[in-house]
């Protein structure tokens, strides 16, 4: 515990690089050059997915634990935003205020998350996989058989944020900025929480739970808490993805979306935040352009094929290749002879 308490008590959060900073003005100064099409289906959807996707890089790269039910997550928070807000279609839809709605939304995602969590953490390994991915099926054809409460095959349309300040927080711009600061709040939060006791806690019992179990941390109670703060974001994500889409139904928790939220996170890079929103614009720039040059009916194929052909050539996603390429460019620069440039 002393080596933990040492270790937390360093800088949580590691000196700014250049390249980040220029990420960071980049991002800021995005929507001063760029179209609406590029600001909002691009810009701001990859900014969600990838919200979502950092949800299970914080599960699976810090606690070893891969969940499949984080868009399950994110879809409950949905689906509360269109039952206790308003929608269009004239079931349900009770009027709750907007922040109420929200508060409520993202509360309710990660105490489901916590639960899911709860049935999970006694699991290891492809076990683990299996129920987070058996609770994901669930959902999806709960909601789309349930016609009560959530409106079944057809789900809910007309969910739109606020006006805000004279904003209507779903113009590409204004939506961009909003994804842009979620985004930016929760890498930084998982950023530092990685560097904190308990994230580091965290850590130590993903890679050896018996020693951490046996020096006293609680660690069934360790790995809930992390499944709640996942349900934090996933939940705050889920309901950016209802604004953004201005509807959820089955369709938006279905099975092959649940996967392809598992492929960004891996094609990212599970060692960094950073890497599920690597990963969200992979996916997003094939989802919009791969069209134009096959079917869309193969779109999966291509992205099964991305995936394959990522995994295979650098286990640690595009972050690892392109980690290992700066290493590779580096060291050569190190065994060039020091009078080499000389003539």
């Amino acid at each position: 515990m002393a080596d933990l308490s040492l270790i937390a008590g360093k800088s949580r959060l590691p000196n700014i690089h250049p390249a980040a900073l220029a990420a960071a003005v980049f991002l800021l100064f995005y929507p001063a050059f760029a179209s609406n099409f590029f600001i909002f289906q691009i810009g701001a959807y990859t900014l969600v997915l990838g919200t979502i996707a950092l949800s299970l890089m914080m599960l699976a790269g810090y606690g070893g634990m891969v969940s499949l039910s984080q868009l399950t997550v994110a879809g409950l928070a949905g689906y509360l935003m269109a039952i206790l807000g308003e929608n269009s279609v004239g079931v349900m839809g009770l009027g709750w205020p907007w922040w109420l709605t929200a508060m409520t939304a993202i509360l309710a995602a990660s105490v489901f998350s916590a639960l899911i969590g709860a049935i999970s953490v006694r699991t290891e390994g492809i076990y683990t996989i299996m129920i987070t991915l058996a609770i994901a099926v669930a959902f999806f054809y709960f909601v789309r058989q349930n016609y009560v409460i959530f409106n079944g095959f057809t789900g809910y349309a007309g969910v739109e944020p606020p006006v805000l300040f004279g904003v209507y927080w779903r113009d590409p711009t204004p939506f961009y900025y909003l994804s842009l600061a979620v985004a930016a709040f929760f890498f930084f939060a998982v950023l530092y929480g990685a560097r904190s006791t308990f994230g580091l806690s965290l850590q130590a019992i993903r890679d050896n739970p018996r020693r951490m179990r046996a020096i006293g941390y609680d660690v069934t109670l360790h790995r809930i808490f992390a499944y709640w703060l996942a349900g934090l974001i996933a939940g705050t994500a889920g309901v950016l993805m209802v604004w953004f889409n201005g509807r959820i139904s089955p369709g938006s928790v279905g099975v092959d979306i649940v996967i392809d939220i598992l492929v960004i996170a891996v094609v990212g890079g599970m060692r960094h935040p950073i890497g599920p929103f690597i990963g969200a614009l992979a996916f997003v720039l094939l989802e919009n352009f791969a069209i134009d040059l096959i079917d869309r009916e193969r779109f999966n194929t291509v992205i099964g094929l991305a995936f394959l052909l990522v995994v295979l050539f650098s286990p640690d996603g595009l972050l690892g290749l392109w980690m290992r390429i700066k290493n590779a460019l580096k060291l050569k620069r190190r065994t060039l002879p020091e009078s080499g440039g000389e003539q």
